[in-house]
């Protein structure tokens, strides 16, 4: 069976299910996404990866990196494998000098540790027939003017002097923020404060 290769292509929470995320994947050669829901703590170990945060302890995923290179298997590729009832199932191919083993694994999790090996991902071509889409420029302009939407109606809270744009912040209080939100585990909030200090570099 022909496979199809696919690349992240963003990560943001799920308007449908409250602590989730979307996962969205799209055909290297090809139009097509693939948004699969994905659980907080997933989504968290993928955008670390993604960002290239270190983390202060190794998660899940890093061990089984350190647990695979311990033994000499690597990672061949990630596999989307299967639909069944609205549930995505995954494979992930392992391989050392002597054989080839495939592990059964939830997507989220396979996509984590695929990429800790930089991985490919793939999938078959009846799995991008029944759940893919394909992006209109209608469909991106509806969902901006929903973002936008959401956005006008949240309510207003009050401000503490970390709630101002991270541009306004002194270079020592952003390192403070970036040592704090590391402690906290709050990676997106530490990438996008890593990202604010390689700016000023």
């Amino acid at each position: 069976m022909e496979k199809i290769q696919l690349e992240i292509l963003g990560l943001s929470s799920s308007q449908s299910q409250s602590g989730s995320f979307a996962l969205v994947l799209g055909e290297t050669d090809g139009n097509r996404r693939l948004p699969i829901i994905i659980g907080m703590f997933e989504a968290q170990a993928i955008a670390i990866e993604i960002e290239k945060i270190i983390p202060n302890r190794p998660m899940t995923h890093d061990l089984f990196k350190s647990f695979g290179h311990s033994f000499n298997y690597t990672i061949k590729e990630i596999v989307i494998s299967d639909l069944k009832e609205g549930v995505f199932f995954a494979k992930i191919v392992c391989e050392n000098d002597s054989k080839t083993v495939e592990i059964d694994a939830r997507p989220s999790d396979a996509i984590a540790i695929g990429l800790r090996f930089s991985a490919p991902i793939y999938t078959y071509e009846k799995i991008m027939t029944d759940a893919g889409i394909i992006l209109t420029d209608e469909s991106e302009d509806e969902a901006s003017d929903l973002t936008a939407e959401i956005k006008k109606d949240e309510p207003k809270t009050s401000t503490t002097s970390e709630d101002k744009p991270l541009k306004d912040h002194s270079y020592d209080k952003l390192k403070e923020m970036l040592n704090k939100a590391l402690e906290e585990e709050d990676y997106e909030k530490a990438a996008k404060i890593r990202d604010e200090l390689n700016r000023r570099n």
